[in-house]
């Protein structure tokens, strides 16, 4: 019989340990060139952000100075701008404003895109034609006449003049949605009516769910439209200090307190907050509805 030789076990432990790979230095220089412009374009849009934050928390002598960075970081400076003028009143009046006239477009803008969009009835194309002329139409143009039919209900003074429209037609709201119904296949409206669908059922069961990022970045058009809007709240609210939005009081507080940049930039900094804190979370949303908008005309 011959034995059979068995080769010791080896132990692993006493092997010796691998060297780590170096770091990747060609593979960062590729990711850098890569986002170069956005990086670059990062850079541009956040320095204003960070100039305005740093300016909020000097004091009133800095804040005159040349400085960009703080000797000392005075954080009540955005406790002590709520005590020199009512800032939670216009806050809410802001989103009252932006919120409102969101729903109102969503509720206006939707069908009427949809009827653009998938329905075929004789004047489509003129109607289309009247939005596109309604978009180049600017604002001020029917600003007298608007004011007159207002004033004569009794409304100026309110907010009312500048939420109500947005129930009732919004140009730019209308062509984004109806530019993004386009890219979706007439193919699943038309299954949709061969199971008995209407229209309506059709527009909220098939269109509605699949134009969510279309829908999600016209109202985040709409909503930061209206909450930076100055000449609306200034137009019909300028006499009524109760009914004042956000922008409207940040212009007069520079106006109030023009030696003390610290705290006119501490207001315009928690003015920010809200729209920077709403593109964060719906910017996936945003930036698929923009890139789909337009593909199919």
């Amino acid at each position: 019989m011959t034995a059979t030789l068995t080769k010791p076990p080896v132990d692993v432990s006493t092997e010796p340990e691998q060297p780590r790979k170096p770091r990747d230095v060609r593979g960062i220089l590729n990711w850098v060139a890569t986002h170069a412009i956005g990086l670059v374009l990062g850079l541009m849009f956040a320095t204003p952000v960070l100039f305005v934050f740093l300016t909020a928390v000097m004091s009133d002598n800095q804040a005159f100075t040349s400085d960009l960075w703080p000797r000392e970081w005075h954080w009540e400076n955005f406790i002590e701008v709520f005590d020199k003028a009512p800032l939670f009143q216009y806050l809410f009046n802001s989103l009252t404003y932006s919120l409102l006239a969101t729903a109102g477009m969503l509720l206006s803008s939707i069908p009427a895109a949809y009827a653009l969009a998938k329905l075929k009835w004789r004047g489509r194309n003129v109607a289309f034609l009247l939005v596109i002329g309604a978009m180049m139409l600017p604002p001020q143009v029917v600003a007298v006449p608007l004011y007159d039919s207002w004033s004569s209900l009794g409304l100026t003074g309110t907010l009312v003049p500048l939420i109500a429209p947005y129930f009732l037609f919004d140009a730019f709201s209308i062509f984004l949605l109806r530019q993004f119904m386009l890219t979706i296949p007439q193919s699943y409206v038309d299954a949709a009516r061969v199971d008995g669908c209407s229209e309506f059922q059709a527009l909220v069961r098939i269109i509605v769910p699949m134009a969510k990022p279309g829908i999600a970045a016209t109202a985040l058009f709409c909503f930061l439209f209206t909450w930076n809007d100055y000449f609306g709240p200034l137009l019909y609210t300028g006499e009524v200090k109760d009914q004042w939005t956000l922008s409207l009081a940040l212009a007069t507080f520079k106006g109030m307190h023009i030696v003390q940049w610290n705290s006119a930039m501490a207001v315009t900094f928690l003015t920010m907050i809200p729209a920077i804190i709403l593109f964060i979370f719906a910017q996936k949303s945003f930036v698929k509805g923009i890139t789909f908008t337009g593909v199919k005309g």
